[in-house]
């Protein structure tokens, strides 16, 4: 479906209460090409929005997919940060589920292959499935066998007709990305072995409300998870939640652990009572808490504002450093302009030489930042902060400073 959506995408339920409504964006990689090409630019409603029913927090009109991720640019491989999680993910997943040269594990939104080369040397068979023929290849390259397809209950039973099931199902940072999510969930259910689990990272909506993060709030991301909503999705498709881990990753995230509801040897962990109990005492189970959100959006806007405005009143320079998703919501919804923020760094040889969504502040190199010395560097992607400070750090050979914006602006000495 794209356009305006009807009902709930987890349970039908109504979608009446706004939580954040950050006006009409451009697709948030939607890089542009040149300057002769903003005219093509298309923007959309971006609103976030709470089901009365499950309390799924999801955006109301759905872009189609192919518009998102046909050309993906962003690459796992750039992050040294998000390389090592995945790595230490490996080595513990092969010790708990016990796998080995006889196990499948099964990728979804497998990006250039970054995770399931730790597999592949460990002897562990791999698949990769990624809508992506752009990170797809750089995958096929590495030798991890990718599917270019978007994961469904289609692609699930097919894989399934094939005897292709997995004894472990990894899903990192895509539940988000799934504008039918329930036909996402039941292709889940159709290529786990009945022994098999699946494990999924994602964004933690109460971290999310907490630290005011609307900047993840992106026409990528068609939903927001609290354990409380993705229990119930879980639970329809007869699989259930046995285990969590709270993660630093993406401004506080879960992995949760799930399985086969039938497997009644796995009880609820104690970290899983203590986070359904938590959720309960934040109130996401009530829709008055998403009501108050949009208040603290405002005031980190117009933090930023005043920073910026500040800067310029001084006579100082501002750069920003990642071409992130997250840093193209924040831009445009404080309206910046290249007037405010001269250029943008990234590591990313796929994003430099191209405009930003929305702002078009141009992209560059981290050399030419160097180059350029500016007097403040924006840190968009403020999750990789500690990583960017050090690759950063001869900055304040001439007396640079970096800051951050979420949740309100923070200018570190």
């Amino acid at each position: 479906m794209v356009g305006l959506v009807a009902g709930c995408r987890s349970c039908g339920g109504r979608l009446t209460v706004t939580m954040a409504d950050l006006g009409l964006q451009p697709a948030s990689n939607a890089f542009v090409e040149s300057q002769a090409a903003i005219h093509q630019e298309k923007r959309y409603p971006l609103r976030a929005k709470v089901c009365e029913t499950c309390k799924l927090v999801q955006l109301d009109f759905d872009v189609a997919p192919q518009e998102l991720f046909g050309n993906y640019v962003y690459f796992s491989s750039y992050s040294d940060d998000w390389l090592a999680h995945a790595k230490a993910y490996c080595e513990m997943a092969q010790k708990r589920f016990a796998l080995g040269p006889l196990s499948l594990v099964v990728e979804l939104a497998s990006n250039d292959g970054y995770l399931l080369k730790n597999f592949l040397k460990m002897g562990i068979a791999v698949l990769g499935i990624d809508p992506s023929d752009t990170v797809a290849a750089a995958a096929e390259k590495i030798g991890v066998p990718t599917l270019v397809q978007f994961f469904g209950k289609s692609v699930a039973q097919e894989l399934a007709r094939q005897g292709r099931q997995a004894d472990l199902i990894i899903a990192n940072n895509v539940l988000a990305h799934v504008p039918q999510l329930n036909d996402f969930v039941a292709g889940l259910a159709l290529i786990l072995r009945p022994s098999g689990s699946v494990t999924i990272e994602f964004p933690h909506l109460l971290e999310l409300i907490r630290q005011v993060e609307f900047d993840t709030i992106y026409h990528e991301h068609y939903s927001y998870f609290s354990l409380y909503a993705i229990e119930q999705v879980f639970r329809r498709h007869h699989l259930r939640i046995y285990d969590l881990e709270r993660l630093s990753t993406h401004g506080g995230s879960l992995r949760i652990f799930a399985s086969h509801a039938h497997r009644s040897n796995l009880q609820d962990s104690v970290s899983l009572r203590e986070l359904r109990a938590q959720e309960t005492a934040a109130g996401l189970a009530e829709l008055p808490t998403y009501l108050q959100f949009a208040k603290r959006v405002d005031e980190c806007r117009d933090s930023l504002r005043e920073f910026l405005a500040g800067a310029k009143r001084d006579g100082k320079r501002v750069a920003a450093y990642g071409a992130a998703a997250k840093g193209n919501t924040l831009l445009n919804f404080c309206g910046v302009t290249p007037q405010d923020i001269s250029i943008v760094a990234d590591r990313n040889p796929h994003k430099q030489r191209k405009l930003l969504p929305g702002t078009h502040i141009p992209v560059v190199s981290p050399e030419e930042l160097m180059q350029a010395k500016p007097d403040y560097v924006l840190i968009l992607p403020w999750n990789l902060r500690d990583e960017i400070r050090q690759q950063l750090a001869g900055i304040t050979a001439w007396g640079g400073r970096f800051v951050t914006p979420v949740p309100l602006v923070h200018i570190y000495a």
